[in-house]
């Protein structure tokens, strides 16, 4: 079995060990458990399940984008490379 070491603030460590104690595991046994969950919910996150699923999900996309038009490529370009010349993004 590997042995990881950690580096986290004080008062993360503290946290942690309330909760754990509370649900009755060790500090290893619980951050073993909130890693292994956070892995099952990314690998969850982005299927879909069914074409409706897909369907759905473009319907939301199209909602959520307005009845505006796209700009067209050239003003994509020409806002991309004025934040390069700025140094920083306006999104």
């Amino acid at each position: 079995m590997a042995r990881v070491e950690l580096v986290m603030r004080d008062q993360d460590r503290e946290r942690y060990v309330h909760q754990a104690r509370r649900e009755g595991l060790s500090l290893s046994a619980w951050l073993r458990a909130a890693a292994e969950d956070r892995l099952k919910r990314q690998a969850q996150a982005g299927k879909f399940e069914s074409v409706e699923d897909l369907q759905a999900f473009f319907v939301a996309c199209d909602t959520r984008a307005g009845d505006g038009e796209e700009p067209d490529w050239a003003e994509h370009r020409s806002v991309i490379e004025a934040a390069r010349r700025r140094g920083a993004s306006e999104t």
